[in-house]
């Protein structure tokens, strides 16, 4: 039986060791998880590089928020509530909130004024330490959104579940509005762009549009077997004309750019109808500058979208038990806990390769 768990600590920036913390105690209503996979999001190499995003990075910290794994202890109040038991294989959602501030009282507990969220803005120097999935085991808070997924969802696949699938879940259907028929367009087929791709599919979206580069070759053609009705590489065609080509003039109705690219959001900007929906859910590493007149005359809604929640969650856990989409072809590669920052670096595009999902094992 173990007593301690090995985590990899970000001590500062690009910096990033192993170290051994003592198991928490439990008491009746909080838990221990004993981690499977853990997913490297693309936001965890910024996270590790120092960029500041949500406040200070209270060093040190264990990244790692993309979890699912199995319960290993739970207070018996806390497993009424949640209605799990330990050995039960779940998956905990990014954020949990203070309960306390404005936001969090509101429901919205993924813009809590104190950042508690998994793997990015708790520090591990104080008990209970285990505050991300970089680790063997990781602390299942009180207030922690645990979904059980069963033993039929892979972990591999699990970690889709509060990641790429939660968030276009959430970004598509909740905030952007999607509805059957609806013409979508999304800009960039990266994982979140395919992933999305299958949430507009599974909402009824037609046509469903995807955009890349000819780097994206390959990413284009699995996006197909992800429900996209139509392709378009947009350094050989013209996607705004093939775009209004396909709708008869009236453009898309929701868009939303992942491209992370100054260049893709002003195409997303353009694609857009009247009364349309943009979705921007990434971090751009420079000013964008848009046609906001553009914006105004059509009545566009822009939307900035940062992470799923609860609501996203559940019907993403259904998405991937229904085998409708090929989810496994989104992991493209799962190192052991040590080479951590081997993962990181790859996700950051340092290594010469684009990625899919990169995942890391604590057991090995």
């Amino acid at each position: 039986m173990k007593t301690r768990s090995r985590s990899m600590v970000l001590t500062g920036p690009e910096t990033l060791v192993m170290q051994s913390f003592d198991l928490p105690q439990i008491g009746e209503e909080d838990g221990l998880l004993a981690v499977e996979r853990v997913g490297v999001c693309a936001s965890d190499p910024s996270i590790y590089m120092g960029r500041q995003t949500r406040g200070k990075r209270p060093y040190p910290i264990i990244l790692g928020h993309e979890i699912v794994g199995r319960i290993d202890k739970m207070g018996k109040k806390a497993r009424l509530r949640l209605g799990v038991k330990e050995g039960d294989r779940v998956v905990l959602e990014f954020a949990f909130g203070c309960g306390r501030c404005d936001s969090c009282l509101a429901g919205r507990y993924t813009l809590c004024a104190e950042n508690y969220t998994y793997g990015s803005m708790i520090s591990c120097k104080e008990p209970p330490h285990l505050y991300g999935g970089y680790s063997e085991f990781v602390y299942i808070h009180p207030r922690a959104m645990v979904h059980p997924v069963g033993d039929d969802v892979p972990p591999e696949i699990g970690v889709l579940v509060c990641a790429v699938l939660g968030n276009g879940i959430r970004w598509l259907r909740h905030v952007g509005g999607v509805s059957i028929g609806d013409a979508v367009v999304i800009v960039g087929p990266g994982l979140q762009g395919i992933s999305a791709t299958a949430v507009a599919k599974e909402s009824g979206a037609d046509p469903v549009i995807v955009i890349g580069l000819s780097r994206d070759k390959a990413r284009l053609e699995m996006a197909r077997r992800f429900g996209a009705d139509v392709t378009i590489n947009c350094e050989e065609t013209d996607p705004v004309e093939i775009v209004g080509n396909i709708t008869k003039g009236k453009m898309a109705d929701l868009v939303m750019d992942v491209s992370a690219s100054v260049s893709g959001a002003q195409l997303a900007l353009s694609l857009a109808g009247k009364g349309a929906a943009v979705v921007i859910p990434g971090f751009y590493k420079e000013n964008v500058s848009l046609d906001l007149n553009f914006a105004v005359v059509n009545e566009i809604r822009l939307f900035g979208v940062f992470s799923h929640d609860f609501r996203a969650v559940r019907p993403a856990i259904k998405m991937v038990k229904k085998k409708q989409f090929p989810f496994q072809e989104l992991i493209s590669h799962c190192f052991p806990l040590k080479e951590a920052e081997k993962a990181l670096k790859l996700v950051a595009g340092e290594q010469g390769e684009m990625p899919l999902k990169v995942l890391l094992d604590p057991n090995r």
